[in-house]
């Protein structure tokens, strides 16, 4: 190891153990921290990784301009990613235990080709910290609307301070460059989510008339431009925060004989509707559940109809390596869902339904622009989040979510597109 800069002392982030348990407690693991600093020295020395001790070192020679790891507390992080894996590596940013001057990079270098970060030979090491998902998560008609309110009824407030003035919580349509970059300011993310939600109904042909179902309202932006429309609209949803936001604003736009929200689980939507739209949706529906998802569109759209759905997507075989996987991401962030692939789309539909993808839109770069946008306005209103009543692990948690998220896409381990439905009127 090389000395390269001054001791730093940094304090360790206030936790509550009763809010966060598990980021409050240090696993006392020495045989696994042991390997897990083995590894992490591996790491570094093949992706170039600059890990930066408390003493000024540095754990091996990194080239210039490489994305650093600060550890502040090496025992406990070591600790954490022995005793978890990546959960603990996501505990010990949470708590405090490591920081980075860029995120984003960091957590990039790190998503590129995941699955060698174990050698291969040492891949029976994930049976020491790899978790199954719990039973209590599983997005079972009486478990969802738990999960759905761990997320989505945190405060409205609280989305308010980093979403524009749509409240969409998905990802934009950007104006683009000649060579197709997205061009993405806060200033024009609201046109940029019209645009996506416009599409999204072009996709399914919504317009004066129209009987339409959606599967997740959001706080109602897609139900409203739907109704502008002249369309009569069914929104689903169950989370009880986003239902009274989304009910006020159809009610204040004078649209409430054209648009109706529901506390509805999607099993139970009745009714026949020429188009059935979701956003981002499929994802909370988890993996044993994606068949009854796709019948209950079939059942409810009309002969004719289209299903115009926007979902984010990620490559088959790294979908199947992580369905039985309990994540960091799963455990703080998404309870009981599973990202699908389009392989996996496109089997669930030919399987259980007469539904075939008809159309199929990729735009990744897109939502890594959105999410850069939403963590920057989320960092920026730091204070505000505090004055919400949300704690400084709080913060630091959905930092990194943000930061994650966002390096997923720009890294194509995440993508998102629009697909288009449509029945084979003479399956059967």
């Amino acid at each position: 190891m090389t000395r390269t800069a001054a001791p730093t002392t940094v304090p360790p982030t206030p936790v509550d153990p009763a809010r966060w348990p598990d980021v409050a407690r240090v696993p006392r693991t020495k045989l696994r921290a042991a390997v897990a600093g083995r590894l992490l020295r591996r790491v570094a020395h093949r992706r170039g990784l600059r890990v930066e001790l408390p003493d000024g070192s540095v754990l091996v020679p990194a080239p210039p301009g490489a994305a650093v790891l600060r550890l502040h507390r090496p025992e406990a992080f070591l600790a954490r990613v022995g005793a978890t894996g990546l959960i603990g590596f996501g505990e010990s940013y949470q708590a405090g235990d490591w920081d980075t001057p860029d995120l984003i990079g960091l957590l990039g270098v790190l998503a590129t080709a995941p699955e060698t970060l174990v050698p291969t030979g040492a891949q029976w090491l994930r049976r020491l910290y790899v978790q199954r998902p719990p039973a209590a998560e599983l997005p079972t008609a009486d478990n969802a609307r738990r999960n759905i309110h761990h997320h989505y009824d945190l405060s409205n407030d609280l989305f308010g301070l980093f979403l524009d003035r749509t409240m969409t919580y998905s990802s934009a349509v950007f104006p683009t460059t000649p060579s197709g970059a997205p061009l993405a300011t806060w200033d024009n993310l609201p046109e940029a989510q019209h645009r996506k939600i416009d599409r999204l109904l072009d996709l399914a042909a919504v317009g004066p008339g129209s009987r339409v179902l959606e599967i997740g309202t959001g706080w109602g932006e897609l139900a409203l431009r739907a109704a502008a429309r002249g369309a009569r609209v069914t929104s689903l949803t169950l989370s009880e925060e986003q239902l009274g936001h989304a009910r006020l604003r159809i009610a204040d736009a004078g649209l409430a004989d054209r648009a109706e929200v529901r506390l509805c689980d999607y099993r139970s939507a009745e009714g026949q509707y020429d188009a059935v739209v979701s956003v981002e949706m499929i994802e909370a529906v988890g993996r044993p559940f994606w068949p009854e998802y796709f019948r209950t569109i079939d059942r409810v759209l009309a002969p004719g109809g289209r299903a115009a759905l926007q979902a984010i997507t990620m490559p088959h075989d790294r979908m199947i390596a992580s369905s039985n996987t309990y994540t960091w991401i799963l455990k703080y962030i998404f309870p009981g869902g599973l990202i699908p692939s389009v392989q996996a789309i496109d089997q669930a539909t030919a399987r259980h339904t007469r539904l075939r993808v008809a159309a199929d839109h990729a735009y990744g770069p897109h939502y890594a622009e959105t999410l850069r946008l939403w963590r920057e306005r989320f960092t920026y209103r730091a204070d505000e989040v505090d004055a919400l009543g949300f704690d400084r692990v709080f913060r630091r948690t959905w930092e990194l979510y943000l930061a994650y998220s966002e390096a997923g896409f720009r890294t194509g381990y995440l993508d998102v597109r629009q697909i288009l439905l449509t029945r084979e009127e003479t399956a059967r």
